[in-house]
């Protein structure tokens, strides 16, 4: 028995070891223009709440004086009368960072190939204790538990980036980045690392 509890854990071990280092073809990020005109120009085209003008380059170089990166982090957290995400949690932040590429540049700027690094970033296990173990702890609504390897297993079928997307998309119960839409994509690969982990596998660097 104990021989046959030693193998499992190791071929539990293997996939998970396979899952955490393959992935298949995502969705592609939307364009920056494609994000300004479905979510951004809701308070941008008209300068709702003191947003600068979608087209009125003088405020958008005001704001950029202080660096596109500074920008886009804002953009992302939020900032004064802006939500987090443009209160869309769901949107990835390479999305953001073509987005606010496309209106400081009046829709010139190629779209970013690399999203903007955050400030600050939590660690996965303070993610995963601010807010992840709430439902993972103890299988809220289907979450799978933290530690229980039965359950992440299928859910690594297809490696750990999928279920990255959906922490961040949202699923089923989950809402869009568990309901924190000021958490980054680092932090929330890190959080679902970090419950993987738990399992027995070890996350990626």
């Amino acid at each position: 028995m104990k021989k046959l509890k030693i193998a499992s854990s190791g071929l539990l071990l293997s996939i998970l070891a396979f899952a955490l280092s393959t992935s298949p073809a995502m969705a592609a990020d939307r364009s920056g223009k494609e994000v300004v005109e479905t979510v951004c120009a809701a308070c941008h085209a008209s300068g709702k709440d003191g947003a600068p003008k979608i087209g009125d380059q003088a405020a958008w170089a005001q704001r950029a004086s202080k660096g596109l990166d500074k920008m886009t982090q804002n953009a992302i957290t939020g900032v004064r009368n802006m939500p987090a995400h443009g209160g869309q949690a769901a949107l990835t932040d390479l999305e953001m960072t073509r987005a606010v590429g496309y209106m400081v540049s009046g829709g010139k700027a190629a779209d970013a190939k690399k999203a903007a690094k955050p400030a600050k970033v939590m660690t996965g296990e303070q993610v995963v204790q601010a807010r992840c173990q709430e439902c993972h702890a103890a299988g809220k609504n289907g979450a799978p538990k933290l530690g229980d390897m039965d359950a992440w297993k299928p859910r690594l079928a297809n490696g750990v980036d999928p279920l990255v997307k959906s922490a961040i998309g949202g699923h089923n119960s989950m809402p869009a980045r568990g309901g924190l839409a000021n958490l980054s994509d680092v932090e929330m690969k890190a959080a679902v690392e970090f419950m993987v982990s738990k399992t027995g596998g070890s996350a990626v660097k």
